[in-house]
């Protein structure tokens, strides 16, 4: 027997959003002008993210201090009509728009709290281990670790393939009475499974204070005890067995010698961030101090993992 049923009709279109594609040089005079005329929402995003041209931005070492946005921008721009859209862009200066790509859609007015989360999934990182935003419940099986962890505004939601390989190597990892320091912390995403995977003690750093006001709240949740804080602080400032940094190639590279000064004889140094066809590199700027190789790679990346020689000088 078929069972049918009436198609719901779709919601009717609310909003209109406007997608520019502009260079670095007029990204953000848009998208402030565009909020200044009445715009409802504007948001600028890197137009290769998610790609080998992904750019770090906002104060990552080995970043131009005067960089503010990406030289291949996408502005969005949400308005209550596409007319009333078009009039305000015609009001910007037209070299600003000269060659701007821009693409109309039309927006439904939807439960987006609904929405947003439909989108994020329980994501089990290994059999042992899993990603669990709040609004599931959690992983109900014998040995698993679950991490509840919602999206937010600092990297690390265990989506994307460089925190996945972290994540793995740390499962696989005889963490028992080892402290880890999480060097590039984001979202907390890996101190925290150090922890719950049954480290001794975890520390995480990162550059944005907002990350680590992020990453307190995540540590907080999911009921481990962890420090964080900006680089240089005095519980980062020792070795550990194991270090972790899901970061960019060229900020590692920057990063090598303090790195390395970080990880205890004897200790491991996993990195990520890091593209396959970068994976050379990354490992030639560490080989002074710490032979390193492709532990792990998934969907173009790879992780890198090394041993630091036990007599290896400071």
């Amino acid at each position: 027997m078929t069972q049918t049923q009436e198609a719901s009709s779709p919601p009717a279109a609310r909003w209109a959003q406007a997608t520019l594609r502009l260079s670095s040089r007029y990204a953000e005079s848009v998208s402030e002008a565009l909020m200044e005329a009445g715009a409802l929402s504007v948001s600028i995003e890197d137009a290769q993210a998610d790609s080998e041209d992904e750019q770090p931005l906002f104060g990552e070492p080995g970043m131009v201090p005067e960089q503010t946005s990406w030289s291949d921008n996408r502005v969005l721009a949400l308005f209550n009509s596409q007319a009333e859209g078009e009039s305000m862009l015609a009001d910007l200066p037209p070299e600003w728009l000269k060659d701007a790509l821009i693409d109309w859609e039309d927006v439904a007015e939807q439960d987006w709290v609904r929405l947003t989360q439909a989108q994020f999934d329980p994501i089990p990182i290994t059999p042992r281990l899993w990603i669990v935003p709040s609004w599931h419940a959690p992983v109900n099986d014998a040995g698993v670790v679950n991490i509840r962890l919602d999206p937010g505004l600092a990297f690390g939601t265990g989506s994307h393939p460089t925190t996945q390989l972290c994540l793995r190597w740390l499962s696989q990892a005889d963490l028992a009475g080892k402290a880890v320091l999480d060097y590039g912390c984001g979202s907390g995403i890996l101190a925290i499974a150090a922890m719950k995977l049954g480290a001794q003690s975890a520390t995480g750093v990162d550059i944005d204070p907002q990350a680590v006001e992020s990453a307190a709240s995540n540590a907080a949740e999911n009921e481990v005890d962890i420090t964080w804080g900006l680089p240089g602080h005095s519980a980062a400032n020792g070795q550990f067995p194991v270090l972790v940094a899901n970061i960019l190639s060229n900020p590692l590279k920057v990063l090598a010698p303090g790195l390395c000064s970080h990880v205890a004889p004897g200790g491991w140094l996993v990195l990520s961030g890091v593209l396959e066809r970068q994976a050379g590199e990354v490992a030639a700027v560490y080989a002074q101090w710490i032979q390193l190789s492709v532990w792990q790679s998934l969907d173009g990346w790879v992780c890198l993992a090394g041993q630091r020689n036990t007599d290896t000088a400071e």
